[in-house]
Protein backbone atom coordinates (compact mmCIF):
# COMPACT_ATOMS: atom_id res chain seq x y z
CA UNK A 1 0.00 0.00 0.00
CA UNK A 2 1.02 3.23 -0.48
CA UNK A 3 1.36 6.32 2.14
CA UNK A 4 -1.81 7.91 1.70
CA UNK A 5 -3.69 4.13 1.05
CA UNK A 6 -2.95 3.33 4.39
CA UNK A 7 -4.10 6.38 5.64
CA UNK A 8 -7.29 6.87 4.41
CA UNK A 9 -7.67 2.68 5.04
CA UNK A 10 -7.03 3.01 8.49
CA UNK A 11 -9.48 5.98 9.16
CA UNK A 12 -12.27 3.85 7.21
CA UNK A 13 -11.65 0.72 9.55
CA UNK A 14 -10.14 -1.36 6.05
CA UNK A 15 -7.49 -4.34 7.09
CA UNK A 16 -3.89 -2.14 6.10
CA UNK A 17 -0.66 -4.23 5.76
CA UNK A 18 0.68 -2.69 8.46
CA UNK A 19 -0.53 0.57 11.32
CA UNK A 20 0.75 3.82 9.42
CA UNK A 21 2.29 6.52 11.70
CA UNK A 22 2.97 10.68 11.14
CA UNK A 23 5.25 13.01 12.66
CA UNK A 24 4.59 15.70 14.34
CA UNK A 25 7.69 18.36 15.53
CA UNK A 26 8.48 21.65 16.24
CA UNK A 27 10.84 23.62 14.02
CA UNK A 28 13.61 22.68 15.94
CA UNK A 29 12.93 19.38 16.39
CA UNK A 30 13.00 18.30 13.23
CA UNK A 31 15.84 20.27 12.06
CA UNK A 32 17.75 18.65 15.57
CA UNK A 33 16.62 15.31 13.71
CA UNK A 34 17.73 16.00 10.36
CA UNK A 35 21.31 16.86 11.47
CA UNK A 36 22.26 14.72 14.13
CA UNK A 37 21.15 11.82 11.23
CA UNK A 38 22.89 13.29 8.75
CA UNK A 39 19.92 13.86 6.51
CA UNK A 40 19.31 16.46 4.07
CA UNK A 41 15.32 17.35 4.22
CA UNK A 42 12.37 16.49 6.54
CA UNK A 43 11.20 14.73 3.48
CA UNK A 44 14.23 12.44 3.78
CA UNK A 45 13.20 12.17 7.48
CA UNK A 46 10.03 10.65 6.49
CA UNK A 47 11.56 8.74 3.98
CA UNK A 48 14.01 7.13 6.22
CA UNK A 49 11.61 5.90 8.63
CA UNK A 50 8.84 5.14 6.63
CA UNK A 51 7.15 7.42 8.01
CA UNK A 52 3.34 7.63 6.54
CA UNK A 53 3.31 11.31 6.68
CA UNK A 54 0.10 13.62 6.26
CA UNK A 55 0.98 16.39 4.61
CA UNK A 56 -0.36 20.24 5.05
CA UNK A 57 -1.86 22.69 2.60
CA UNK A 58 -3.15 26.50 3.10
CA UNK A 59 -4.22 29.58 0.99
CA UNK A 60 -1.50 32.21 0.50
CA UNK A 61 -2.67 35.19 2.39
CA UNK A 62 -3.24 38.66 0.14
CA UNK A 63 -5.16 40.73 2.68
CA UNK A 64 -4.44 43.97 3.96
CA UNK A 65 -0.61 44.31 5.47
CA UNK A 66 -0.46 42.83 8.68
CA UNK A 67 1.90 44.35 11.34
CA UNK A 68 4.97 42.40 12.31
CA UNK A 69 4.18 39.59 14.13
CA UNK A 70 0.53 39.83 14.25
CA UNK A 71 -2.09 37.60 11.95
CA UNK A 72 -5.13 38.43 10.20
CA UNK A 73 -7.14 38.20 13.20
CA UNK A 74 -5.67 41.05 14.71
CA UNK A 75 -3.38 38.90 16.92
CA UNK A 76 -0.07 39.70 17.95
CA UNK A 77 2.61 37.84 19.40
CA UNK A 78 6.40 37.93 21.00
CA UNK A 79 8.66 35.24 20.62
CA UNK A 80 9.10 33.29 24.16
CA UNK A 81 12.75 31.34 24.23
CA UNK A 82 12.20 28.34 26.03
CA UNK A 83 14.60 24.94 27.37
CA UNK A 84 17.18 27.64 27.64
CA UNK A 85 17.14 29.00 24.60
CA UNK A 86 16.93 25.93 22.75
CA UNK A 87 13.86 26.81 20.74
CA UNK A 88 11.10 29.57 20.63
CA UNK A 89 7.44 30.05 20.66
CA UNK A 90 5.39 32.96 19.61
CA UNK A 91 3.32 33.70 22.87
CA UNK A 92 -0.40 36.22 22.42
CA UNK A 93 0.41 39.18 23.41
CA UNK A 94 -2.41 41.46 22.68
CA UNK A 95 -6.13 39.75 22.21
CA UNK A 96 -7.78 42.23 19.45
CA UNK A 97 -11.09 41.65 21.47
CA UNK A 98 -10.49 41.61 24.89
CA UNK A 99 -11.20 45.54 25.67
CA UNK A 100 -15.06 45.00 24.22
CA UNK A 101 -17.98 44.43 26.44
CA UNK A 102 -20.82 44.97 23.85
CA UNK A 103 -21.53 43.78 20.31
CA UNK A 104 -21.82 47.50 19.15
CA UNK A 105 -18.27 48.38 20.28
CA UNK A 106 -17.17 45.37 18.75
CA UNK A 107 -19.24 46.22 15.28
CA UNK A 108 -17.52 49.80 15.59
CA UNK A 109 -13.44 48.90 16.33
CA UNK A 110 -12.94 45.44 15.00
CA UNK A 111 -12.45 44.33 11.58
CA UNK A 112 -13.41 40.62 10.94
CA UNK A 113 -11.17 38.27 8.63
CA UNK A 114 -12.69 38.15 4.96
CA UNK A 115 -12.47 35.61 2.77
CA UNK A 116 -11.53 37.46 0.10
CA UNK A 117 -7.77 37.81 1.63
CA UNK A 118 -7.04 34.36 0.68
CA UNK A 119 -5.04 33.50 -2.81
CA UNK A 120 -6.86 29.92 -3.03
CA UNK A 121 -5.21 29.05 -6.05
CA UNK A 122 -2.33 27.15 -5.23
CA UNK A 123 -4.10 24.85 -3.03
CA UNK A 124 -4.53 21.98 -6.07
CA UNK A 125 -1.03 22.49 -6.88
CA UNK A 126 0.01 21.83 -3.25
CA UNK A 127 -1.97 18.89 -3.19
CA UNK A 128 -0.39 17.50 -6.17
CA UNK A 129 3.22 18.01 -4.89
CA UNK A 130 3.22 14.46 -2.85
CA UNK A 131 0.90 12.15 -4.56
CA UNK A 132 2.19 9.52 -2.37
CA UNK A 133 0.87 11.08 0.80
CA UNK A 134 -2.37 12.08 2.08
CA UNK A 135 -3.61 15.76 2.18
CA UNK A 136 -4.54 17.36 5.15
CA UNK A 137 -6.11 20.87 4.54
CA UNK A 138 -8.72 23.32 6.82
CA UNK A 139 -8.70 23.88 10.71
CA UNK A 140 -11.99 24.73 12.45
CA UNK A 141 -11.47 25.43 15.91
CA UNK A 142 -14.22 28.28 16.95
CA UNK A 143 -13.63 28.32 20.94
CA UNK A 144 -9.79 27.82 20.48
CA UNK A 145 -10.11 31.26 17.89
CA UNK A 146 -12.47 32.71 20.13
CA UNK A 147 -9.90 32.61 23.45
CA UNK A 148 -7.22 34.14 21.06
CA UNK A 149 -8.80 36.51 20.19
CA UNK A 150 -10.60 37.29 23.27
CA UNK A 151 -8.31 35.58 25.75
CA UNK A 152 -8.87 32.42 27.69
CA UNK A 153 -10.23 34.46 30.55
CA UNK A 154 -12.92 36.40 29.11
CA UNK A 155 -13.89 34.31 26.72
CA UNK A 156 -14.71 31.68 29.60
CA UNK A 157 -16.50 34.27 31.70
CA UNK A 158 -18.70 35.28 28.33
CA UNK A 159 -20.01 32.01 28.01
CA UNK A 160 -20.61 32.05 31.72
CA UNK A 161 -22.43 35.31 31.86
CA UNK A 162 -22.93 37.02 28.56
CA UNK A 163 -24.52 34.81 26.15
CA UNK A 164 -25.75 36.94 23.88
CA UNK A 165 -22.02 38.14 23.23
CA UNK A 166 -20.84 34.45 23.12
CA UNK A 167 -22.94 33.78 20.90
CA UNK A 168 -22.40 36.39 18.30
CA UNK A 169 -18.64 36.14 18.58
CA UNK A 170 -18.80 32.19 17.78
CA UNK A 171 -20.92 33.13 15.21
CA UNK A 172 -19.14 35.14 13.34
CA UNK A 173 -15.99 33.15 13.68
CA UNK A 174 -18.02 29.82 12.68
CA UNK A 175 -19.16 32.02 9.31
CA UNK A 176 -16.22 33.09 8.58
CA UNK A 177 -14.91 29.61 8.74
CA UNK A 178 -17.14 27.94 6.93
CA UNK A 179 -17.13 30.39 3.50
CA UNK A 180 -13.57 30.20 4.03
CA UNK A 181 -13.13 26.64 3.74
CA UNK A 182 -15.92 26.62 0.99
CA UNK A 183 -13.57 27.98 -1.39
CA UNK A 184 -10.95 26.28 0.29
CA UNK A 185 -12.86 22.57 -0.25
CA UNK A 186 -13.71 23.94 -3.86
CA UNK A 187 -9.83 24.67 -4.90
CA UNK A 188 -8.71 21.68 -3.57
CA UNK A 189 -11.05 20.08 -6.35
CA UNK A 190 -11.45 16.43 -5.04
CA UNK A 191 -7.81 15.91 -3.36
CA UNK A 192 -7.84 16.96 0.14
CA UNK A 193 -8.37 14.12 2.16
CA UNK A 194 -8.46 15.43 4.89
CA UNK A 195 -9.68 18.55 7.64
CA UNK A 196 -9.96 19.41 10.82
CA UNK A 197 -12.26 20.55 13.05
CA UNK A 198 -10.88 20.61 16.24
CA UNK A 199 -10.52 22.63 19.14
CA UNK A 200 -8.88 22.32 23.18
CA UNK A 201 -11.71 21.66 25.49
CA UNK A 202 -9.52 19.81 27.70
CA UNK A 203 -7.11 20.70 30.88
CA UNK A 204 -4.81 18.04 32.03
CA UNK A 205 -7.53 16.86 35.02
CA UNK A 206 -10.87 16.74 32.78
CA UNK A 207 -12.89 19.70 30.60
CA UNK A 208 -12.28 23.16 30.71
CA UNK A 209 -16.66 23.60 30.13
CA UNK A 210 -19.32 21.40 30.91
CA UNK A 211 -21.39 18.91 28.55
CA UNK A 212 -24.29 21.28 28.90
CA UNK A 213 -22.31 24.40 28.41
CA UNK A 214 -20.53 22.82 25.18
CA UNK A 215 -24.03 22.04 23.74
CA UNK A 216 -25.48 25.54 24.42
CA UNK A 217 -22.53 27.45 22.25
CA UNK A 218 -20.75 24.54 20.31
CA UNK A 219 -23.25 21.72 19.24
CA UNK A 220 -24.38 23.41 16.13
CA UNK A 221 -21.41 25.25 14.96
CA UNK A 222 -19.18 22.00 15.05
CA UNK A 223 -22.45 20.18 13.42
CA UNK A 224 -22.81 22.41 10.56
CA UNK A 225 -18.63 22.85 10.16
CA UNK A 226 -18.42 19.01 10.44
CA UNK A 227 -21.01 18.72 7.78
CA UNK A 228 -19.54 21.09 4.91
CA UNK A 229 -16.11 18.84 5.64
CA UNK A 230 -18.75 15.74 4.60
CA UNK A 231 -20.17 17.05 2.12
CA UNK A 232 -16.78 17.38 0.12
CA UNK A 233 -16.03 13.47 0.90
CA UNK A 234 -13.52 14.70 3.28
CA UNK A 235 -12.68 13.21 6.43
CA UNK A 236 -12.96 14.84 9.74
CA UNK A 237 -9.46 15.18 12.46
CA UNK A 238 -10.61 16.22 15.63
CA UNK A 239 -7.54 17.25 17.88
CA UNK A 240 -8.72 17.81 21.72
CA UNK A 241 -6.03 18.36 24.16
CA UNK A 242 -5.86 17.11 27.64
CA UNK A 243 -8.48 14.96 29.61
CA UNK A 244 -11.94 14.50 27.42
CA UNK A 245 -13.24 11.30 27.79
CA UNK A 246 -16.82 12.80 29.09
CA UNK A 247 -16.42 14.73 25.14
CA UNK A 248 -16.21 11.75 23.28
CA UNK A 249 -19.41 10.60 23.04
CA UNK A 250 -21.01 14.48 21.68
CA UNK A 251 -18.00 14.28 18.93
CA UNK A 252 -18.85 10.78 18.23
CA UNK A 253 -22.23 11.86 17.48
CA UNK A 254 -21.77 14.99 15.69
CA UNK A 255 -19.68 12.95 13.12
CA UNK A 256 -16.11 12.80 13.80
CA UNK A 257 -13.63 10.30 11.86
CA UNK A 258 -10.10 10.66 13.71
CA UNK A 259 -9.69 11.64 17.12
CA UNK A 260 -6.09 13.26 18.06
CA UNK A 261 -3.69 13.38 20.55
CA UNK A 262 -4.69 10.61 23.02
CA UNK A 263 -2.98 11.65 25.89
CA UNK A 264 -4.14 8.35 27.77
CA UNK A 265 -1.55 8.66 30.66
CA UNK A 266 -4.36 11.42 32.02
CA UNK A 267 -7.15 10.90 34.34
CA UNK A 268 -9.97 9.51 32.70
CA UNK A 269 -8.39 8.65 29.88
CA UNK A 270 -8.11 4.72 29.93
CA UNK A 271 -6.52 3.77 26.70
CA UNK A 272 -8.53 0.19 26.86
CA UNK A 273 -11.74 1.87 27.11
CA UNK A 274 -11.39 4.67 24.79
CA UNK A 275 -10.61 1.29 21.82
CA UNK A 276 -13.69 -0.70 23.45
CA UNK A 277 -16.17 1.96 23.56
CA UNK A 278 -15.25 4.30 20.35
CA UNK A 279 -13.47 2.20 18.34
CA UNK A 280 -15.93 1.08 15.90
CA UNK A 281 -17.06 5.01 15.37
CA UNK A 282 -14.05 6.97 14.89
CA UNK A 283 -9.91 6.04 14.31
CA UNK A 284 -7.16 7.48 17.11
CA UNK A 285 -4.14 9.70 15.70
CA UNK A 286 -1.35 10.04 18.24
CA UNK A 287 -1.00 7.97 21.84
CA UNK A 288 2.92 8.75 21.95
CA UNK A 289 3.34 10.46 25.19
CA UNK A 290 5.61 13.79 24.71
CA UNK A 291 5.65 15.29 28.41
CA UNK A 292 7.73 12.58 29.67
CA UNK A 293 8.24 9.94 27.41
CA UNK A 294 10.01 11.44 24.50
CA UNK A 295 11.83 14.09 25.95
CA UNK A 296 12.79 12.26 29.10
CA UNK A 297 12.26 8.77 29.29
CA UNK A 298 14.72 5.82 28.17
CA UNK A 299 14.71 4.25 24.61
CA UNK A 300 13.36 1.23 26.59
CA UNK A 301 10.22 3.42 27.95
CA UNK A 302 9.90 4.74 24.59
CA UNK A 303 9.35 1.28 23.36
CA UNK A 304 7.60 -0.08 25.59
CA UNK A 305 5.09 2.86 25.07
CA UNK A 306 4.65 2.31 21.58
CA UNK A 307 4.33 -1.67 21.65
CA UNK A 308 1.58 -0.68 24.03
CA UNK A 309 -0.44 1.63 22.18
CA UNK A 310 -0.15 -0.77 18.81
CA UNK A 311 -1.44 -3.91 21.15
CA UNK A 312 -4.78 -1.54 22.23
CA UNK A 313 -5.22 1.08 19.71
CA UNK A 314 -4.16 -1.52 16.82
CA UNK A 315 -6.26 -4.69 18.27
CA UNK A 316 -8.51 -5.10 15.72
CA UNK A 317 -4.95 -4.56 13.38
CA UNK A 318 -7.02 -1.20 11.78
CA UNK A 319 -8.15 2.12 13.13
CA UNK A 320 -4.93 3.78 14.58
CA UNK A 321 -2.08 5.56 13.31
CA UNK A 322 0.72 6.22 15.58
CA UNK A 323 2.22 9.50 16.16
CA UNK A 324 3.54 11.69 19.12
CA UNK A 325 0.51 13.10 21.31
CA UNK A 326 1.64 16.18 19.89
CA UNK A 327 4.76 18.32 18.24
CA UNK A 328 7.89 16.54 19.30
CA UNK A 329 9.80 18.74 21.50
CA UNK A 330 13.16 19.99 20.95
CA UNK A 331 14.65 18.63 24.20
CA UNK A 332 14.12 15.09 23.01
CA UNK A 333 17.04 13.19 22.67
CA UNK A 334 17.62 11.99 19.25
CA UNK A 335 17.83 7.98 20.18
CA UNK A 336 13.96 8.49 21.69
CA UNK A 337 12.95 9.79 18.47
CA UNK A 338 14.44 6.61 16.29
CA UNK A 339 13.65 4.26 19.25
CA UNK A 340 9.71 5.42 18.51
CA UNK A 341 9.68 4.78 14.42
CA UNK A 342 12.45 1.77 14.77
CA UNK A 343 10.06 0.14 17.23
CA UNK A 344 6.82 1.33 14.92
CA UNK A 345 8.32 -0.25 11.77
CA UNK A 346 9.57 -3.36 13.68
CA UNK A 347 6.30 -4.20 15.11
CA UNK A 348 2.87 -2.70 12.98
CA UNK A 349 3.20 -5.32 10.79
CA UNK A 350 0.02 -7.08 10.42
Amino acid sequence: MTHKERILAVIEHKPVDKIPTDYWGTLEATEKFIRELNLSSEVDLWKKFDIDKIISVSPKYIGPPLENMSDYWGIRYKPIIYGNGLGTYDEISYYPLQGFNTIEEIDENYTWPKVDWFDFSCIEEQCEKYPEYAVEGGYMAPFYMYANIRGLEQTLIDLAINEELAHYIIGRITQFLYEYHERFFDSGKGKIDIAQVTDDFGTQQGLIMSIDMFDKFFKEPYRRLIKLVKDYGIKVFHHDDGSIMPLIPRLVELGIDILNPIQWHLPGMDIKELKVKFGDYISFHGGIDNQYVLPFGKPEEVKKEVLYCLDILASDGTGYILAPCHNIQVNTPTENFVAMYDTANEYRNI
